[in-house]
């Protein structure tokens, strides 16, 4: 029998246990992992990662010149900063090995499992719980693993993209995916006498033709759009801090700037300046906007001059869409690399591919050694796997014609299921990595009030999704990401806007700090058997007083003292 006016036996602060899956360890599922241990008492925590290590992208992608392309500096952690980064824009490498030392300062591996893929979640209705349905890699043997709160840490770039193109597999030389790199160094250095084609002209294809161009015999790019190159991201603004030669192109810090880096206060007023520095693009993306019209203009001047050697490129590359139609692409060395006489920039399509290279539709035949495809990821939210919600709906019928998410994180008939990295996600400025620590921060701050206050669900209500996703495509009107380009930005089934936040870097941070739960429904636990909301009040007392146990005088600790008015 429901008895509203039931009075709880257990403290306000007497929390009860909860467990939590996370899937994937890249940057979200370690900001997820860290966060949800710290906030969460009596926590029962598993991340599954279906990789052999750490790291997400940044453990997957090996590839040749694989760098970030925005500074080192402001692509880390908010909580764990690195003062010695070897260059302006790390090296992957550097960036799993920084990842992998986080893990293990923040103790995270016993939480792990490693070579774990989840192939299908399932909401049960009846218990309130995600039934997780993971693959463990030594043996292919499935099982099933349940949890009060599921949290997708999975992001978009692990879904490798082949190109369409007729004959690809019957290839007979080597045929590469930037995403999947193995080639060993003596296999490398054995290309110095082969002819090398990349396909594809987005960031992978911008650095692998940069860093494979003074080691092959021959070098063809192909590409099928024409797209902007711009100078590296913030770099005038290192050059200056780091004491540089302004247009230089020597990214690394020296070993004497590194030391002082490392003093704290330096360093924290460098940090700043970059950080400060990354939040300056938003302007681009708005029509017409001076800052777009300026950087056409500068982009058209810069490219010029750096395709002057081979002064027909400038036709095949520069393009006429706006400036952040599609993802601005910093390409240090690529366009001079392009003019160097070991390369060709084909725009002509492909054809097919032979067993001993490609042809193209004007009938011309390119002989080849070794085919690289730089074509990215499958972005569309499509997973692979199924994800069941409420009443048998699957998150991919839900999202067929465009994905879509409330705030980028939670989607109505779909409880206790946060997303990181979902739609609209990405910025076009600032750092990505803020963004995850935010949404981290929001799925942690719901868990805890679902633990709280003895919630048995809480899931977004279809009215607040539908009207913050009328909010983001009216914004996205005013931008330039629907002119005339191929983007990653938008569903290719009916156009709307799925990559992108409405909003700059800074906006998104000030949305997600304070969450809106008027946005949400809730159940209450079944086992508490009352309809009273406040039953999670307990029996009037805090854990630390009823046992006389614990800190009784917590509130003084980082007391908020306000200025004094002059």
């Amino acid at each position: 029998m429901i008895n509203s006016a039931k009075q709880a036996n257990f403290s306000v602060d007497e929390y009860r246990p909860i467990k939590v899956i996370c899937i994937g360890a890249g940057f979200s599922g370690i900001v997820a992992g860290i966060r949800f241990r710290q906030r969460i008492p009596h926590l029962n925590l598993t991340i599954y990662e279906k990789e052999n290590g750490v790291g997400g992208t940044w453990h997957v992608n090996k590839y040749l010149g694989l760098a970030c392309d925005i500074p080192s500096h402001a692509y880390q952690l908010s909580f764990e900063p690195n003062t010695q980064w070897s260059s302006f824009y790390a090296p992957g490498a550097e960036i799993k090995a920084y990842l992998e030392g986080v893990v293990e300062k923040y103790k995270l591996m016993p939480y792990m499992r490693l070579e774990h893929e989840m192939t299908a979640a399932l909401w049960n209705a009846d218990t309130a719980k995600w039934e997780v349905t993971i693959r463990r890699g030594e043996d292919g043997r499935e099982f099933t693993d349940t949890a009060d709160v599921l949290f997708l840490g999975i992001g978009s770039l692990n879904r490798w993209r082949w190109p369409d193109i007729d004959g690809l597999r019957s290839f007979g030389g080597a045929l590469v995916h930037s995403a999947g790199w193995n080639v060993p160094d003596d296999v490398l250095e054995s290309w110095k006498d082969k002819n090398v084609a990349v396909i594809g002209n987005g960031s992978t294809g911008i650095q692998l033709v940069t860093a494979l161009q003074p080691r092959v015999k021959a070098l063809t790019n192909f590409i099928r759009r024409k797209t902007w190159i711009s100078t590296s991201f913030s770099v005038d603004k290192l050059q200056q801090l780091a004491g540089r030669e302004l247009g230089s192109s020597d990214y690394s810090f020296t070993s004497e700037f590194k030391k002082k880096l490392a003093d704290p206060d330096f360093y924290q007023s460098f940090r700043r300046e970059v950080e400060t520095s990354t939040h300056l693009f938003t302007a681009i993306s708005f029509k017409d906007s001076p800052m777009q019209v300026a950087s056409k203009v500068m982009l058209q001047q810069e490219m010029t001059r750096k395709l002057s050697r081979k002064p027909e490129l400038t036709m095949k590359l520069l393009p006429e869409f706006a400036v952040g139609c599609r993802r601005l692409t910093p390409g240090p060395g690529y366009l001079e690399a392009l003019c160097k006489d070991n390369v060709t920039l084909e725009t002509t399509h492909i054809a097919r591919v032979t067993a001993t290279g490609v042809v193209l539709v004007d009938g011309r035949q390119v002989p080849l050694d070794v085919l690289i495809c730089a074509t990215g990821y499958d972005t569309s939210f499509l997973y692979p796997f199924p994800i069941i919600g409420r009443e048998g709906m699957k998150l991919t019928d839900r999202w067929a014609s465009h994905a879509e998410a409330y705030l980028s994180m939670a989607v109505d008939g779909f409880p206790n299921l946060w997303f990181g990295f979902g739609p609209n996600s990405a910025l076009n400025s600032g750092s990505n990595v803020l963004s995850i620590e935010k949404q981290v921060d929001y799925a942690v701050a719901a868990v805890a009030k679902m633990q709280r206050e003895r919630l048995r669900t809480i899931e977004v209500k279809p009215e607040a999704l539908r009207e913050f996703n009328e909010y983001a495509q009216e914004y996205f009107k005013k931008t330039v990401y629907f002119d005339n380009c191929s983007n990653w930005y938008r569903s290719p089934v009916d156009g709307v806007i799925t990559g992108i936040w409405p909003g700059s870097c800074l906006h998104l941070s000030r949305v997600l700090t304070h969450p809106r739960w008027e946005d949400f429904t809730y159940e209450r636990l079944n086992e508490d058997q009352t309809t009273n909301r406040f039953f999670w009040l307990g029996d009037g007392l805090t854990y630390a007083e009823k046992t006389l146990t614990g800190d009784r005088a917590w509130y003084l600790h980082n007391v908020d003292i306000p200025p004094v008015p002059e």
